[in-house]
């Protein structure tokens, strides 16, 4: 079996460089493109020489049509808008497209989902096994400890340059909670606590963020009761776990009918 053609997006990032290391260390993949935004000034060089894996003969380029032509799946890390255009490229080459992009508006994910009538779409707000299986338990947790008895509170933290807040993997850890009360995240989380407030609220789902330094990512979702206490948590301690999550999730999708999946179901865990 040939090896599965990856399209890195927002190739000269962070997580771009990631993903790129990521293809080049793991079994069935190879890199098939890097794409970067018009005017970058990466534009030219060699995606493996960038990434400090040596020349790979892969040019970074600004036209996503043309590589998304020659490739079997794309990865991306980038903007919600750029998430949106590229998932409509996608869906043009059928391919699939892996989306680990947060902070998308409600109309950004219609965008998707509609894209996903001819694209294969992974999507997720963390691709880590451990985060994943992390909110599976919480699910289990909200379900099984009272919303009379058991407040819930998401804290996270990452570093100084993350954009968006709360994070997509806060966002994913309150919405598994809420399904295990069977209520809304929607109509049910505090994303602002300011000034006299008054009580908390009952079978709310309270969020806290920090931003500083380097870190990578923190999540702890605390059920707090009546004289006791349960935090579930992870931390993230290298990004090249998501990039490998979103390599293995390019893998399992690659054949798989169009439609919108998430890591649960890449990890037989949904």
């Amino acid at each position: 079996m040939s090896e599965m053609g990856l399209v890195v997006v927002g190739a000269a990032g962070r997580m771009g460089q990631t993903l790129i290391r990521a293809i080049h260390t793991m079994e069935g993949v190879r890199l098939a493109g890097a794409v970067e935004r018009p005017q970058s000034p990466h534009l030219g060089k060699d995606a493996g020489e960038l990434a400090g894996i040596g020349i790979l003969n892969v040019e970074i380029g600004d036209d996503p049509l043309t590589a998304f032509a020659r490739a079997d799946g794309v990865l991306d890390f980038t903007t919600p808008a750029a998430t949106v255009e590229f998932a409509g490229y996608a869906a043009q080459a059928r391919i699939v497209h892996v989306i680990g992009t947060t902070g998308l508006s409600e109309q950004d994910e219609r965008a998707v989902e509609a894209a996903a009538r001819h694209a294969t779409i992974v999507k997720s707000g963390n691709m880590s096994l451990g985060v994943n299986l992390l909110s599976v338990l919480v699910r289990q947790a909200a379900r099984a400890l009272d919303a009379g008895d058991f407040d819930i509170e998401i804290l996270e933290m990452h570093h100084r340059h993350k954009v968006d807040a709360p994070s997509g993997t806060a966002l994913l850890l309150g919405a598994a909670a809420a399904e295990g009360r069977g209520v809304r995240l929607a109509e049910s989380s505090v994303r602002v606590r300011d000034g006299h407030t008054g009580p908390r609220e009952a079978g709310s789902i309270g969020f806290a963020t920090l931003r500083g330094g380097s870190v990578v990512g923190e999540h702890s979702v605390i059920l707090a009761g009546e004289g006791e206490r349960i935090v579930l948590s992870h931390q993230a301690e290298d990004r090249t776990i998501f990039a490998r999550g979103a390599v293995k999730a390019a893998l399992w999708a690659h054949g798989k009918k169009p439609g919108l999946y998430s890591m649960l179901d890449v990890l037989g865990l949904s």
